[in-house]
């Protein structure tokens, strides 16, 4: 390479992926009572398994992902405009939402946000993951197969037996990519096992990858299962987590012509901690073709790594296109400002991971560099962001004297409406290598109009030879918040981002913006607005603590010259009085006791 990187000396760890059966996504029906005693997973009480919003240190009893940082903010000023028109966009419709999540497997599910949106497009499909089912569609928008709840589609038992009490692993965090080079769909998830049918958790967890047979996502898929707790067990390395087993949190996927790169942050599951981001590389060929896949694991938490590995975000590609150099190179982006108390940074970290091909003959042979990247400052976001009101049954219900101990089984609670919703911190987000470049985002702190701090969106298109920087700014608008974006890039190198917009005068909406190598990003459009405020039970006291989840990733898709974009947003909106009607909670299908979120999913044409 022509700028200077760290070669990072020592040999990754090794292992050998079997198989583990296989599957096929099945609909299963929707059903269940409308409220239970068992809403929410006590072993996670704080929404999904996972985090990522402003303001997450540590607070889950059991799992603590949180990391120390600042909050100070920045000084750039949202200049973002609106677009007046938004002709690019071809089409949408509604994806999975809180209902689909919480009544899927006749009702055996867990009340769970935020949803944590896993997309991706190919072959005439789409494929929607989120917490914690997944859809497929065609093209047209029509859906194929769907809802499956993802206990079922990795064959578990349910999250939750209804009948019997039992639980079901806990599984958090899809993400999903289809492979041009191998017409192969790849999809993951963190799963945790508990101890038995009981809540606790055992410390055993795992990536579980399904691999589809075909280029059909609708038809058989293989099952291959690794372990990421890292205390020895398993074949694993041990990385001394505290309290003796280490959590592989926030997987997500990547891939050259040669391997599928999936990366964690590794914290300690029962203890505080947090152990650096771990590197998996495994055999694309392998898990293509259904057989025993060679497995190279790079731990970001060593001593010699002279970066701090958080988020580091392996690059998809597109249509096929990777980078061939040094015998098959992957790269990877990460950001560091939650490391500093001010919060601040303007250092990006390029990763490379190079000889690929040998992965499949000598996995030991795949090497590793990192390099730091100068960029325009950015700052984890600093306040939450605020929402235009309307109507809020669940919030209303709990106010109203004698609703919701007699309907929702907790005590009344007063708290303001509409409630503050959360944003990113400013780790990276989903990487793309397209047209020779490497594309990415990430949230960040900006001054909004009336001079309060907001979240935008920092992009970056950069050089991976020569570390250099075709465009590098700033997304945001002066009176709302855009969080959560994800970019996508064809093979021509034009891109799209997508993200939620959500403001004093904005309902949580869905909104993207195009991306360019030359102008950066371009006017901010609304591909659906939202219907309603969020209305969700996360951040209520008597549900778990005071975070009000939104999100921790976005998604978005390149499929030749379309763009496909998922987005959380909110779809409906209803009042108490439609919230008490039979069938209880549930607006007509729209919503379920605890939760409004939704999806959208959109297609834009380039």
């Amino acid at each position: 390479m022509a700028f200077a990187t760290c070669a990072l000396g020592a040999s990754p760890a090794t292992l050998k992926l079997q198989r583990g059966g296989t599957t096929v996504p099945v609909t299963t029906p929707l059903g269940g009572a409308p409220i239970t005693s068992l809403e929410l997973d006590p072993a996670t009480s704080a929404g999904d398994a996972d985090s990522g919003d402003v303001g997450d240190v540590g607070s889950k009893p059991v799992i603590n992902r949180g990391l120390p940082h600042g909050n100070a903010g920045s000084n750039r000023q949202a200049n973002a405009k609106r677009a007046k028109s938004s002709p690019e966009l071809l089409g949408g419709f509604d994806g999975l939402n809180f209902h689909d999540q919480r009544y899927a497997n006749g009702g055996n599910q867990f009340s769970i946000e935020p949803p944590d949106q896993g997309l991706c497009a190919g072959n005439g499909f789409v494929v929607e993951s989120v917490n914690d089912v997944m859809a497929i569609y065609g093209s047209a928008g029509n859906k194929l197969v769907g809802p499956v709840d993802l206990n079922t589609f990795y064959h578990y038992p349910a999250a939750i037996n209804r009948a019997t009490g039992a639980y079901g692993p806990e599984i958090t965090d899809p993400s999903c990519y289809y492979d041009a080079g191998t017409r192969r769909w790849f999809h993951v998830v963190l799963t945790l096992d508990r101890f038995g049918t009981t809540s606790s958790f055992a410390g055993t967890n795992h990536l579980d990858i399904a691999v589809s047979q075909t280029a059909d996502p609708t038809g058989a898929w293989n099952i291959y299962r690794l372990p990421v707790q890292n205390n020895g067990t398993q074949g694993t390395p041990d990385h001394a987590c505290a309290g003796g087993f280490c959590l592989g949190d926030y997987p997500h996927i990547g891939a050259d012509a040669n391997a599928i790169f999936l990366t964690t942050n590794e914290f300690a599951l029962f203890a505080d901690g947090f152990y650096g981001a771990q590197i998996y590389v495994l055999s694309k060929q392998a898990l293509a073709s259904g057989q025993p896949a060679n497995v190279a694991m790079f731990n970001g938490g060593d001593p010699d790594i002279p970066a701090p590995a958080f988020t580091v975000w392996p690059a998809i590609s597109s249509g096929g296109q990777y980078a061939g150099g040094h015998n098959g190179t992957e790269y990877l982006l990460s950001s560091d400002a939650v490391f500093y108390d001010s919060g601040t940074s303007n250092t990006l970290w390029l990763w490379t991971v190079t000889n690929t091909r040998a992965i499949d003959t000598t996995p030991s042979a795949v090497s590793l560099n990192v390099a730091p990247l100068t960029v325009q400052p950015y700052a984890v976001p600093s306040s939450l962001a605020k929402q235009k009101p309307g109507s809020t049954p669940l919030r209303d219900c709990f106010a109203l004297t004698g609703c919701a101990p007699a309907y929702l089984g907790y005590p009344n609670f007063v708290y303001p409406a509409p409630r503050d919703l959360a944003v990113n911190d400013s780790r990276m987000q989903q990487v793309s290598y397209a047209n020779g470049k490497l594309w990415g985002t990430l949230d960040t702190d900006v001054l909004l109009g009336d001079g309060s701090h907001g979240s935008g969106i920092n992009y970056f298109v950069i050089n991976p030879d020569s570390g250099g920087i075709f465009a590098n700014g700033t997304l945001a608008l002066p009176d709302a918040n855009l969080t959560y974006g994800a970019a996508a890039v064809t093979q021509s190198g034009r891109g799209v981002i997508a993200f939620t917009v959500v403001g004093p005068n904005d309902y949580p909406s869905a909104g993207y913006a195009s991306l360019d190598a030359k102008a950066g990003a371009g006017d901010v459009h609304i591909a659906a607005a939202g219907a309603g405020p969020w209305d969700g039970f996360t951040g209520i006291p008597y549900l778990g603590d005071n975070r009000p989840r939104w999100g921790d990733y976005g998604a978005a898709a390149a499929d030749g010259n379309t763009i496909w974009l998922a987005s959380e947003y909110i779809a409906q909106t209803c009042t108490l009085a439609q919230y008490l009607t039979p069938p209880l909670f549930q607006c007509g299908g729209t919503r379920g006791a605890l939760g409004n979120w939704a999806t959208r999913v959109s297609a834009i044409g380039l």
